[in-house]
């Protein structure tokens, strides 16, 4: 059966802080739910006041205008308070946006109407430690990458499961995604594509180096923890962000988190294979359209 939530009244609308076409964009759809007796606002996805009102729950939907980058972001903010996102795609490929630019007039009738579904999407939860000292903690969307940092030689990394040894990796890099990200860094590092509704971990190497070079599905609930040695300079970096040092010793701990992301679709529940045929057919980031 398809989830809906109760009718959303106090939507935020967040728009790409550096996209003008999504601040105004965001500007015209606050607009047009005031018109339909919402309470409504818009604002940047950086601003402390927007994320306030996600953290206390001020907001029961949220409307993200960006690309992917933007939906990982809101992502971030709105799944630890079980807030819906709606993405509306103002960048490129829109993996995880649901509407074009064009269609969320449309659209925002059928959702005031009820004519929609949710989807939850597993998120990771990551932890830095050094022995007992532990630096942070992350819920994570795509991915997490334990990388080389800025010597170009690879980083010897050991990864246990569930506490006991997999392998010694010598690579450039691991990536441990979840479904969601199986269609991003880990796609193009040859990793297989998880269907989004699997709760699944997805380890893979990245130009490994005698060492195991495929990609390895983990049962559902398996724990990962990623051990640096061998004096290795390296990196390890969450969705993206800004990376962060990681020395001799030190480890990177998985798992699944408590947190879903949830998104809002109207398409129907098979769109994904659909969407993702014509995503690989079409990279607009080449120039290329096939």
């Amino acid at each position: 059966m398809l989830e809906h939530f109760p009718a959303f009244r106090h939507i935020a609308v967040v728009a790409h802080p550096q996209l003008p076409a999504a601040i105004e964009e965001a500007e015209e759809i606050t607009e047009y739910l005031k018109t339909q007796h919402l309470r409504a606002s818009w604002s940047l996805l950086n601003d402390d006041e927007m994320r306030r009102g996600i953290a206390t729950r001020r907001f029961d939907l949220v409307i993200a205008l960006g690309g992917d980058g933007t939906m990982l972001r809101a992502g971030h903010l709105c799944a630890p308070h079980g807030i819906p996102i709606l993405g509306i795609n103002m960048g490129k490929f829109g993996f995880l946006t649901e509407l074009r630019r064009e269609q969320w007039r449309d659209c925002l009738y059928r959702l005031l109407q009820g004519d929609y579904w949710v989807e939850k999407r597993m998120m990771l939860y990551a932890e830095h430690w050094h022995g007992e000292h532990r630096y942070g903690a992350w819920d994570v969307l795509n991915e997490v990458v334990v990388t080389r940092g800025q010597l170009i030689r690879p980083v010897h990394l050991s990864a246990h499961v569930d506490g006991q040894l997999l392998t010694t990796y010598v690579a450039d890099a691991l990536i441990v995604a979840t479904p969601t990200g199986s269609t991003a860094y880990s796609l193009a590092a040859g990793g297989p594509i998880l269907p989004p509704e699997l709760r699944n971990i997805v380890l893979v190497p990245v130009a490994p180096h005698l060492s195991v070079d495929r990609a390895i599905v983990l049962a559902e609930g398996s724990r990962v923890s990623i051990k640096i040695s061998d004096s290795s300079h390296a990196v390890f970096s969450v969705d993206g962000q800004s990376p962060l040092d990681l020395f001799d010793a030190d480890r990177v701990d998985v798992r699944m988190g408590e947190h879903l992301t949830l998104f809002i679709r109207f398409q129907d529940p098979g769109y994904f294979y659909r969407n993702l045929t014509s995503h690989m057919n079409r990279n607009p980031s080449t120039g290329v359209s096939r």
